[in-house]
């Protein structure tokens, strides 16, 4: 059996992977320009393919048979070649954005005010949900009635979605709206998937409002395609095993902690056991400003390094997949924290204040580090998913780490 994706520019997608994970067929990527497209669909040699950006309506009129989500919304991302040679069209993005829902808010929102980001394809897949489940549907746009500049008429609104790419990598700390001014918010949900946590998803956070990325709606989707290519279903905890093991791979791991805790040198261990690549914040900054730490404290004193640190962490924060070892005082500025958090877990690496290494450290060379670890051990605990202790082989440590991650 052979399936795929078919899109004009392909790029990055997790979509092969997804697929192997859930079936053993052929999955492989089909980049068409427009001109080829209508010959691939009608002619090509597959059995089932997704579709995604800019073919989800052209494909349309190459179906002899739609489903009705996908007649409804008008749009589809799943094709299915029939053994009579007839084309099926559906839309299982649906399905994705309904399980997402269901996941995060698993009570009934109907009746309740739902503000949808964006007028584009994903936002009219995501309205027929809601409007499925007799939610009150208001979608937002640049310039139509309702509008960026007049979301004070929507305070009351218990949900919101962004189907819009803002906040979507490399584009990371963008958020389509302030959340101040929803306070009754119940729920927030942004199909952006990378990163994992938006600008938008952290404002949630920060309210305690529940919320998710777009990854179980990815995967939810894909699952949905393949039972369709396979013509059975696939075990229900599918979705959720994926989406853990996908989570994982993405993520970066992250060390904070005093200077000379081991950061670096754990740091490798992990990188090393994960097969991930290893970055160093301090090395990073050295190199992008052309001088060595001490010459940028001398020069510039402690306000200009933690600047430059905070436009590396910036930059480092928007991979994916990675170990990073940060500076000892990256957390004493609250900015740091979103750009690290967003795709990542942080562990905050402690060890006995004897053995920190001092030498190359301006702050903690002649520092009382005791002072200095009263000041900063309640922002390793703010900024920390969860610790652990440095007191045996850097190997050992690591493989603490990866314990705890589990």
């Amino acid at each position: 059996m052979r399936c795929g994706l078919l899109g004009e520019k392909l790029g990055h997608s997790y979509s092969p992977l997804i697929h192997a994970e859930l079936a053993d067929y052929e999955y492989l990527p089909y980049e068409k320009a427009p001109d080829e497209l209508e010959s691939f669909v009608r002619s090509g040699d597959w059995h089932g393919l997704n579709v995604t950006i800019p073919y989800k309506k052209t494909v349309i009129p190459f179906c002899g048979e739609l489903s009705g989500t996908a007649a409804a919304i008008g749009s589809v991302n799943t094709l299915l070649r029939r053994p009579d040679g007839t084309i099926y069209g559906d839309n299982t993005d649906a399905f994705g954005f309904e399980t997402l829902l269901k996941q995060t808010l698993p009570g009934s929102i109907a009746g309740k005010k739902a503000l949808v980001l964006g007028t584009g394809g994903a936002s009219a897949t995501v309205c027929a949900v809601l409007r499925k489940h007799g939610a009150q549907i208001t979608a937002i746009s640049r310039s139509g009635e309702n509008n960026y500049q007049n979301l004070d008429r929507h305070a009351d609104a218990a949900l919101l979605v962004n189907t819009t790419p803002l906040g979507m990598y490399p584009q990371n700390g963008v958020s389509p709206v302030e959340l101040s001014a929803f306070p009754r918010l119940e729920c927030v949900l942004d199909v952006v998937y990378n990163p994992a946590r938006t600008a938008l998803l952290l404002q949630a956070e920060e309210r305690g409002v529940p919320c998710a990325g777009g990854l179980t709606m990815l995967v939810a989707q894909a699952k949905r395609s393949a039972e369709l290519f396979l013509g059975r279903s696939l075990p229900e905890g599918e979705t959720a095993r994926i989406t853990a093991l996908l989570s994982r791979s993405m993520r970066n791991i992250i060390l904070i902690g005093m200077p000379g805790c081991g950061k670096s040198t754990v740091g490798s261990c992990l990188s090393e056991s994960l097969g991930r690549p290893f970055l160093e914040a301090d090395r990073e900054l050295e190199k992008a400003a052309g001088r060595t730490i001490p010459e940028i404290f001398a020069d510039e004193g402690e306000a200009g390094f933690r600047l430059r640190e905070t436009e590396i962490l910036r930059e480092l924060g928007k991979r994916s997949g990675t170990v990073i070892a940060t500076g000892g005082g990256c957390v004493t500025r609250a900015e740091n924290y979103p750009l690290l958090h967003q795709n990542g877990t942080i562990v905050w690496l402690t060890r006995e204040l004897s053995k920190l290494a001092r030498e190359g450290r301006p702050l903690s060379q002649n520092a009382d580090l005791g002072g200095m670890y009263a000041v900063r051990a309640p922002l390793y605990a703010r900024f920390a998913d969860c610790s652990v202790e440095n007191r045996g082989t850097p190997e050992e440590t690591a493989a603490a780490i990866l314990e705890v991650l589990e």
